[in-house]
Parts: structure tokens; sequence; C-alpha cells
């Protein structure tokens, strides 16, 4: 089949482009208002986008809290979200009242950050303290403005729980992240399911 993204004439149910973009990492971001308001919701438009300086990004489907509150005080957290946290992280994506604290509504507790003054989520296992570069607002092909935000944020600080260190690398797959597919899919990664390729050589770092 073929469609066209314009006339979404793919004559499916439902899109099927969230499920060919997948799996995609979850940034699980909390931030903090200038009021001091805490806001836990995930997104799954988001990944690491160079580490030299370490930097990331998450998208947002309209105007969130998320990105109002990382640009009022220009601070936010990304925190792992797990297997053995999936259904706090899919709570936390409901559609809660600005100034709901969604920590507190499902029941996970916070921990404070080093560097930055939104906390993190206690039980993730690791967490990216991260200072708010810049959000950019997206336009389509024709010029017109969308309701679709992109924040950039510099990692300042990492969070890792020792536990998960093996060897002197973090083992990523003995975290069991969790990532969103298309619909209501989720994947998981675990140590049966991780593979190693060593990359031709000359072909970059680690």
């Amino acid at each position: 089949m073929f469609y066209e993204t314009a006339k979404n004439d793919h004559g499916l149910p439902y899109n099927p482009f969230k499920a060919i973009v997948a799996p995609r990492p979850i940034g699980w971001i909390s931030s903090m208002s200038a009021k001091g308001e805490i806001n836990l919701a995930p997104y799954s438009f988001f990944n690491g986008i160079t580490d030299h300086p370490p930097t990331v990004m998450f998208s947002s489907e309209g105007r969130k809290d998320s990105v109002a509150f990382a640009e009022e005080t220009r601070e936010f957290v990304c925190n792992l979200a797990t297997f053995a946290l999936r259904d706090q992280m899919n709570g936390t994506s409901a559609p809660f009242a600005r100034g709901v604290n969604e920590m507190e509504k499902t029941g996970l507790a916070a921990a404070p950050s080093r560097l930055v003054k939104p906390p993190r989520v206690k039980d993730s296992p690791c967490a990216l303290e991260c200072k708010w570069l810049q959000t950019v607002r997206l336009t389509d092909l024709d010029g017109r403005l969308t309701d679709r935000y992109v924040v950039f944020g510099q990692v300042v600080g990492v969070y890792i729980d020792d536990s998960f260190i093996k060897d002197g690398k973090l083992d990523t797959a003995a975290m069991r992240p969790i990532a969103r597919a298309g619909y209501h899919d989720y994947f998981v990664g675990t140590p049966e399911t991780k593979f190693s390729l060593a990359r031709p050589k000359g072909g970059g770092a680690d």
C-alpha cells in the first residue's frame, strides 16, 4: 500500500505512522513552574540528539505544562520509564489540571535533583537533569504555524542506580526500559532480546 499523508487516504481504521516510527524511547519529563508546581508527563517523541554536549529533545503536541514549565524555570528532568513503572508512567499521561502533581496522583515518590530544581522520580533507575536551551514551534510545508513544540535541553547531571552498572558499563537491558509503538502498544528491552554488533573500523565511537 501507499498513501499520501496530506490526504490521509491509507484506508485503515487507525493511522499507521506511529507504528512505523517505533519503538520510540519515552521521555518521562518532570518539570516545575515558576510557582513551584510539579508536573510529570511522558513524551514518546523524545531522544538524545548529541553526546557532546549531551543534549536531549522532546516534542509536545500542544503547548502542555511540560513545555511551559521548562520555559518558566529553564530546567527539566528526563526520567527513564521502565517495565516496573509502566502503570505509573501511563497514569501520568492523564489530562490533569495545571498545578496538579502527577507524582502524588500516581503514587510515585520524588527525589531531589542535584543541579536543577525539578525533582526526579525516585524509583526510576536513571534520570537526566537538564537545562532548557530553546523551544521551537514547528511550521508545516506551507509555512503555517502548527500546535507542535520541540523542547531542547542540555544535560548537566546524570543520576544512575549503581546496581545497574556491571563491569564498568550501564546495563540498559537489565533496567527493562519501555518504548512506545503505535496504538496502545509498547516494547520492553530485556537481556534476552539484547544483541551486540561491532561497528566497522572508523565507524564512530561507542
